[in-house]
């Protein structure tokens, strides 16, 4: 019979892969759950309209980039191309809003696009979501952030950059369409991308946010959103700003990060990394204020953000080389029970380690060593087993000693489990 291969643009993960997404779904719940966010599983699954009336019909998203379906009813179904509807959809469903004036929700979960897979991005990929549900305060947009960075800088990750913009609200947004319109007629249309010159006429911002050379030096000259701000977005977005300030965490202005879903109003962020290729991007938000109502909800504020897990696994392994605490082997048949006694004795002191089960030459041995990327070998013998010791091989000096096996927690480092 044939083999049956997995669906392009999807992946399986194994370790080491698997063990970052593991440890960065624990760390969010962590980090996350200091600031008082509750965790929510919603549906893979959701009725196509939800997605269609949050994100936009005139977006890629929507237009192009959606795994819709009917079933055997006839409805229309769409597997989640994002987390936000759905947490806000069950966030209203539920009634959360009649019990805390103020939500604070994240959630984890794959989400599905189908567009050309590339690195960092692949058809079903990994989110990580927060939403801050109930409060237009400043303060809230600048906490949203700070808990974003302080989530990103425990990973350890390098050179990020948070990017901050203002996308204004209903009542001043209008003013800049006008301007931007009138601007864009001024140019060579004919020189825009397909997709740019759709949006002139369907969803002239989104023209602002192409990544394709020839649009963005079309529209290098274009007018500045935050130019045409009302009073209150302005102050708004000043005192976001003032807050960032304060706990001295440096962004850069970016006038022309507009975030590719219709919903995003007033302040508007992403993190930026030039160390993945063309997509930069590892995590972004903004505020949606209006959105809950348009979801069929009360009249509530709400902003959050989403983590690309996949762009944030590829950081990870760039800066952090899977390691092991130990590996231990046998030389002889006689010591493989006691190789496993003291790997199990190691690991509940909290090491991280492995143990071969059977005795092999110690070239092959070194060799799975190395492939682990372990910080040292234990090595028990014949020799060893008589004296009660146990041989202690730093990888990275190539320096070895023996020593007593009741010695063996001191040398790789004292830690309780």
């Amino acid at each position: 019979m044939h083999k049956i291969q997995k669906i392009k643009g999807f992946t399986d993960l194994f370790s080491p892969e698997s063990t970052v997404y593991t440890y960065m779904e624990n760390l969010a719940r962590t980090v996350f759950g200091t600031y008082g966010c509750q965790e929510v599983r919603t549906p893979i699954l959701e009725k196509t309209e939800l997605f269609a009336r949050s994100i936009g019909e005139e977006t890629d998203v929507v237009q192009k980039e959606m795994y819709t379906f009917c079933d055997r009813k006839n409805r229309s179904l769409t597997m989640r191309p994002e987390a936000t509807a759905g947490v806000l959809r069950a966030f209203i469903e539920s009634g959360l809003y009649t019990r805390d004036t103020v939500s604070k929700l994240f959630t984890y979960g794959p989400m599905f696009r189908y567009e050309r897979p590339q690195k960092g991005r692949m058809r079903q990929f990994y989110q990580l979501n927060v939403e801050v549900l109930g409060t237009e305060a400043p303060q809230a947009d600048a906490e949203v952030i700070l808990m974003l960075w302080a989530f990103l800088s425990k990973l350890e990750l390098g050179n990020l950059t948070l990017e901050l913009n203002s996308l204004g609200c209903p009542a001043c947004r209008p003013t800049f369409h006008k301007h931007l319109r009138e601007f864009l007629n001024t140019i060579n249309q004919e020189e825009l991308c397909e997709d740019c010159l759709r949006r002139t006429t369907t969803n002239p911002l989104r023209v602002l946010d192409c990544k394709v050379p020839t649009c963005k030096n079309l529209v290098a000259n274009a007018p500045s959103i935050t130019d045409s701000l009302c009073a209150h977005c302005a102050d708004h977005f000043v005192q976001v700003r003032e807050i960032l300030d304060l706990a001295h965490l440096p962004y850069h202005l970016n006038d022309r990060l507009v975030r590719g879903l219709d919903y995003y109003q007033r302040t508007t962020f992403e993190v930026v990394s030039g160390d993945i290729g063309a997509q930069t991007a590892v995590a972004g938000g903004g505020r949606y204020d209006g959105l809950i109502q348009q979801l069929g909800g009360p009249n509530l504020p709400g902003i959050g953000f989403a983590c690309g897990m996949d762009r944030l696994a590829l950081l990870y392994a760039q800066n952090h080389a899977p390691s092991h605490d130990f590996y231990m082997f046998a030389l002889d048949n006689s010591a493989l029970n006691t190789a496993l006694l003291l790997a199990q004795r190691l690991r509940n002191r909290g090491f991280v380690g492995e143990v071969s089960f059977e005795t092999k030459s110690i070239k092959s041995q070194m060799r799975q060593a190395n492939k682990l990327g372990v910080k040292t070998c234990l090595i028990l013998g014949e020799d060893e087993m008589n004296k009660g010791q146990i041989v202690v091989k730093d990888m990275a000096t190539g320096v070895q000693k023996a020593i007593g096996q009741e010695d063996l927690e001191q040398a790789l480092g004292f830690r309780k489990s």
